[in-house]
């Protein structure tokens, strides 16, 4: 489990194809701190460690089809920054908000504001999953952020990023046009879920 606060970036230095399987080496200067098969959030997509290599400060991970697929791993390439987080303690502060690692899909960026000292980002996603929604002052994790939506329609939401994110993350390479991956808020997808079974069993009486 994760809470969505990003400890640092990592940069992509290798990709290699086995099969299906995707295999990304990064260079971050926590790399001598990982252990093998440690979970870690990668923009927000739960991979494990299969290799390190502490000298040169870079580990590997290994990614899957469904997971290339369904997120914008695809898309990396020697040179991408990467937020990084790993696994909470469970003894540590709870910052953020409840982040499982299971990326639900992409959203592309419509629209970058530049406000008096911070920015707003536009998102839009395919839209028709009953479970992927969000609700204004509600929390949505973009590339592996936790953030409070501010706008909130069908298919759209925006989020305001203040300087540190900005700098600390990927965010400031985001721009109109750029692939996130997003993992909406689990407790709100519990709840339509649940709503959706009620709704179906009380049709089922009033047949």
């Amino acid at each position: 489990m994760f809470t969505g606060i990003i400890e640092k970036m990592a940069v992509v230095t290798g990709v290699e194809q086995e099969g299906s399987n995707f295999h990304f080496t990064l260079k971050t200067p926590i790399a001598k701190e990982l252990k093998i098969d440690q979970s870690m959030a990668h923009d927000g997509v739960c991979l494990t460690v299969v290799k390190i290599d502490p000298e040169q400060e870079q580990y590997t991970v290994t990614a899957m089809d469904e997971t290339m697929q369904r997120s914008n791993l695809r898309f990396w390439k020697p040179g991408t920054e990467v937020n990084l987080e790993r696994s909470m303690r469970m003894d540590g502060r709870f910052d953020g908000h409840v982040v499982q690692g299971h990326v639900d899909q992409t959203a592309i960026c419509t629209k970058v504001e530049t406000l008096d000292g911070s920015w707003k980002f536009h998102f839009g996603f395919e839209a028709g999953n009953q479970e992927h929604f969000t609700v204004e002052k509600g929390s949505i994790c973009v590339n592996g952020v936790s953030l409070t939506v501010v706008d909130s329609k069908p298919g759209s939401f925006s989020v305001a990023i203040i300087p540190y994110t900005y700098a600390e993350t990927n965010f400031h390479n985001i721009a109109e046009g750029t692939l996130v991956n997003i993992e909406f808020d689990v407790f709100g997808k519990y709840v339509a879920r649940l709503f959706a079974e009620y709704i179906k069993q009380q049709g089922k009486q009033t047949a």
